[in-house]
């Protein structure tokens, strides 16, 4: 019993002197500089959602639009590949067609994208000049169940030249040349069509 009365006494004196402050409290907040650092993740109202797409460039049919689905099908946008075949840059130009545009270091050419861009610019203003002709009796039709448009032979002439893409038209579509990936001018025709190409001007010697 004795005991028993010393060990409740032991405990009163260290209850006694205890601070229950130092007890965690499960009860109290989180303290505020915790939370701010957690990142909670919403759902964007409609409103919200249209206010961030009308900040998005939409390209779609634009001259730019039509860049960038070009090269893409070329390089898949890959400004310093060149193919097993020698095609260099985002566009895949040919030796010949850059020392056309006077452009004869290919090195600078694959290391420089807003050359490159203004290359293909350049050379779809020629080939706009040398086809303007069949451009004018030739789109609005079709051939072979493909609408003709502006852009289809401007992409068709980037393919195969602008030749190839007269024999073509002129022919009703029964010479249809293929590259060496077995890609054909009646193809580009119909995967580019419908593109705004008109910020484009025809001329016979584009400087870049």
């Amino acid at each position: 019993m004795k005991k028993k009365l010393v060990i409740v006494g032991i405990l009163v004196v260290i209850l006694s002197n205890y601070s229950f402050d130092r007890v965690p409290q499960f009860n109290k907040p989180i303290k505020k500089n915790l939370v701010s650092t957690v990142q909670i993740a919403t759902v964007p109202t409609l409103e919200e959602s249209k206010q961030v797409y009308a900040q998005v460039p939409f390209v779609g049919k634009s001259f730019t639009g039509f860049k960038n689905a070009l090269g893409f099908k070329e390089s898949r946008n890959r400004y310093h590949i060149v193919n097993k075949l020698g095609y260099l840059g985002k566009y895949q130009f040919g030796k010949s067609t850059l020392a056309r545009l006077k452009i004869y270091n290919t090195n600078t050419f694959l290391n420089n994208p807003e050359q490159q861009e203004k290359a293909f610019e350049a050379l779809c203003s020629l080939n706009k000049h040398i086809l303007r002709k069949d451009i004018k009796r030739s789109v609005g039709k079709r051939i072979n169940g493909v609408r003709i448009t502006e852009s289809g032979i401007i992409a068709a002439a980037h393919l195969g030249g602008a030749g190839n893409v007269k024999k073509y038209l002129r022919s009703n579509g029964e010479t249809n040349f293929s590259d060496a990936f077995g890609s054909s001018i009646q193809y580009y025709m119909k995967k580019f069509s419908g593109f705004d190409v008109s910020s484009i001007e025809a001329n016979k010697n584009p400087i870049i």
